[in-house]
């Protein structure tokens, strides 16, 4: 399975990206593209420790349940539910979005695995950076493939 420490892994989801439009609809799902960047750039923060958000009972619970799903080699739909702090319902920019991404994606990149957080998934709990890193490519790779790309 890919992960976002591989540079081959980066620059293919670094091409999906750039290859969003304004107007790529999604299919399924609620967000825009530009709200789909930001949750995706939400998700970055998690990965690399920018954002640290707090784990529920109901989460502890469940996720250890499902976090093979989140770092097994196999490809997989939708996961877990998005956690509030990844959820965005009002407009977002486009570009500034895709730009903030990309940059995202690339810094964790560039950190390697040594960058990456130590700080548990609110969902899944404790993660290796390996596990970061296939699981980030998973929820990229999931949302890419939401909007066609």
């Amino acid at each position: 399975m890919k992960d976002l420490f591989e540079r081959e892994t980066v620059d293919e989801i670094l091409s999906r990206i750039d290859k969003l439009q304004r107007t790529s609809q999604r299919h399924p799902g609620k967000m825009d593209v530009a709200q789909m960047l930001a949750q995706c750039s939400a998700g970055m923060d998690m990965a690399s420790g920018r954002l640290n958000p707090p784990r529920a009972f109901l989460e502890r619970v469940l996720g250890r349940f499902v976090k093979p799903l989140y770092t097994n080699e196999k490809h997989s739909p939708a996961i877990a539910p998005a956690a509030k702090e990844l959820a965005f319902s009002s407009p977002c920019d486009f570009l500034r979005e895709q730009q903030k991404l990309h940059a995202k994606v690339r810094q964790f990149h560039e950190g390697g695995e040594a960058q990456c957080t130590r700080h548990p998934h609110p969902f899944f709990g404790a993660l290796t950076p390996q596990e970061w890193g296939r699981g980030t490519y998973k929820h990229l790779d999931h949302r890419l493939r939401q909007f066609g790309v």
